[in-house]
C-alpha cells in the first residue's frame, strides 16, 4: 500500500499488549470517508487510535506504517500530526465557558479577532452559534458532544479518530450527532478513522468496516 496515496494510510499496522498480538490491519482511508474498525472491549481498538495519534504508552507497543496525504507519520510528535479525536465523554473543561473550550484549542499560530472569528465559525458549524458565554454544565448530552466536535474542528486537524464518540447518547440523539460528525468530515474532507462496539455506526459510517475477533 503507497504510503504516498491521498489520506489516511495504515500499512500493515500490528498493536500488541506486552508482546502478545491484539489486532493487525492495513487500510487507506480517502478524504471524507470513514473506516470502521469493529470488535469487542479489550480488542485493541482504543490503543490502535493511541498508536496512530503519536501516545501508545507500555504495556501496549505498535508498529508498521503510518501517512497522511503523503507524509510519514512515524517522526512527528503527536501535535504535530494534526489529529483530532473525540471519546465516549466529550471531557469539557468546566471552568471554561463553551467559547473558552473551543478557544483552547485554537492554534497558537491564530491570533487577534481571527481567534474569536474561528471559535464563532467553529460553534455555527455544529448548530451552537452565540452561545459562546454558556455553562458547559448548564447542556445537555447533545449540546456537549457538539462543542467537543466544535473544539476538535477549531483544532484544524487533517483525520479524525473516534473512540465510540455515541455511545452515550441516547439513540435520537446518537443519529443527529453521528450525522452531524460524518457529514462534517465529508465536508471537509477529512479522512475518519472509527472504532465502536455498535453495527449501526458502522452503518451510519457508510465506508470499509473490519472486524475484530
Amino acid at each position: 500500500m503507497s504510503p504516498s496515496a491521498t489520506g489516511l494510510v495504515l500499512d500493515r499496522v500490528t498493536i500488541a499488549k506486552a508482546g502478545t498480538p491484539l489486532l493487525s490491519l492495513s487500510a487507506r482511508i480517502a478524504p471524507g470517508a470513514v473506516h470502521a474498525v469493529m470488535g469487542p472491549s479489550g480488542s485493541g481498538k482504543s490503543t490502535l487510535l493511541a498508536y496512530v495519534a503519536g501516545f501508545l504508552r507500555a504495556p501496549f507497543s505498535g508498529e508498521g506504517g503510518l501517512a497522511l496525504d503523503g507524509v510519514d507519520l512515524a517522526p512527528l510528535r503527536p501535535a504535530e500530526r494534526r489529529m483530532g479525536l473525540l471519546f465516549q465523554d466529550p471531557l469539557l473543561f468546566p471552568h471554561l465557558s463553551v467559547g473558552g473550550n473551543v478557544r483552547f484549542a485554537v492554534p497558537a499560530a491564530v491570533r487577534g479577532r481571527a481567534r474569536a472569528e474561528t471559535v464563532s465559525r467553529a460553534l455555527r458549524e455544529v448548530g451552537l452559534e452565540g452561545c459562546e458565554a454558556r455553562d458547559p454544565t448548564t447542556l445537555s448530552g447533545g449540546e456537549q458532544a457538539r462543542v467537543a466536535l466544535a473544539r476538535v474542528l477549531a483544532a484544524r486537524p487533517c483525520a479524525l479518530l473516534l473512540d465510540e464518540p455515541f455511545s452515550k447518547l441516547d439513540m435520537a440523539l446518537r443519529d443527529q450527532v453521528r450525522t452531524l460528525v460524518f457529514d462534517t468530515a465529508a465536508e471537509r474532507g477529512l479522512p475518519v478513522l472509527l472504532v465502536t462496539h455498535d453495527p449501526a455506526d458502522a452503518e451510519a459510517a457508510g465506508g470499509a468496516v473490519t472486524r475484530l475477533d
